[in-house]
């Protein structure tokens, strides 16, 4: 049995020529008892991971990026027009990734993409700087996956497309926001208000389908008295507001928590209390509404597991694992005083 010194304490970094030398073996020998491919002896592989674990040897990424044609880094995009109110979204989302690519030797690069300009993606892609890239916004006319697909570079989209083509992970907004439509329904709600983002991003058209499920559910109407889409503007959500009022409507269910705030601040400005006058919940939950008195009803879903296991479906991507087309995780419905019944 042979004994290995112990290189831990010293300063220098362990590289595959010092065991070459070590082992009297040459240095392919030892590349393939790293990486496991080509042929080798048992005997030989135990011998060189011996050393490997006794001197605390660790393989230098570019290098053995360069053996396997890697870069050994994948790109997270973030829209270029994201503002604060996205920022918890992205940051958690960010959270999962990193970490998930981290245990895997791998880095991420932060691409910013705005509508239809391309130009960060399009110049790492010439670059040939990663091996694979997370699309973080699902929109219906997506350049960027449009983009991806045709220079044929491994992705997965952190949210939901049409396209089946398309490896995709994302939350079960679908059905969260059916089940709390629902929940409010049983409480006696029947005119049941929805205020939506723009359009063009697909969760807002996805929730807008699990809230109208409901109602198909419940046999209520679908009224367009009660549905507002694409207030994007605080002057458009007002004016929802003030439709909403005029039309009796009983809740006002928002899309996602920056509406459901501008929402709360209306109706306190008017002096209409909630919920004694009307409820009020929001498809999405964040430190927005932390503070709000009354504490809002909220769906609530897992940003930083989204992340993490959006990264990890694309490294097995790239790694030619068989992995699954869609992926759709779940979620939290939490009921608070927002919609509590007073009467």
């Amino acid at each position: 049995m042979e004994i290995f010194r112990n290189d831990r304490t010293e300063n220098r970094k362990i590289t595959i020529a010092d065991i070459a030398e070590a082992l009297q073996i040459s240095k392919t020998t030892v590349s393939r008892a790293i990486s496991g491919k080509g042929r080798i002896s048992e005997e030989t592989r135990e011998r060189v991971m011996a050393y490997i674990a006794a001197t605390d040897y660790k393989p230098n990424v570019i290098a053995k990026g360069l053996a396997q044609h890697k870069t050994y880094n994948i790109a997270l995009t973030i829209p270029g027009d994201c503002n604060l109110v996205d920022m918890p979204f992205f940051q958690n989302g960010m959270q999962g990734i990193c970490e998930a690519a981290s245990a895997q030797d791998y880095d991420v690069m932060l691409v910013t993409v705005t509508g239809d300009d391309l130009g960060n993606l399009e110049r790492m892609a010439a670059n040939h700087k990663v091996d694979g890239v997370i699309l973080s916004r699902s929109m219906v006319h997506d350049a960027a996956a449009g983009f991806l697909k045709s220079q044929q570079i491994p992705f997965v989209l952190m949210g939901t497309s049409k396209d089946r083509d398309i490896l995709q992970v994302d939350n079960d907004h679908r059905a969260g926001c059916r089940e709390l439509t629902e929940r409010l329904i049983q409480s006696g709600n029947t005119r049941i208000g929805l205020v939506g983002g723009s359009r063009t991003y697909v969760v807002n058209r996805i929730r807008q389908q699990g809230y109208e499920d409901a109602l198909r559910g419940a046999r209520l109407e679908r009224s367009g008295q009660l549905i507002f889409e694409d207030c994007d503007t605080p002057e458009k959500v007002e004016l929802a507001v003030e439709k909403l009022l005029e039309a009796q409507a009983d809740c006002i269910v928002c899309m996602d928590d920056a509406i459901c705030l501008a929402v709360l601040q209306i109706l306190s400005r008017k002096r209409v209390p909630v919920p004694e006058r009307i409820q009020v919940a929001s498809f999405y939950d964040s430190m927005l509404l932390l503070n709000n008195k009354p504490a809002v009803t909220s769906l609530i879903f897992d940003d930083k597991a989204l992340g993490a296991l959006t990264c990890s479906v694309l490294l097995r991507y790239i790694r030619g694992d068989e992995v699954k087309g869609r992926t759709l995780l779940g979620y939290e419905i939490i009921m608070r005083d927002s919609t509590r019944e007073t009467h």
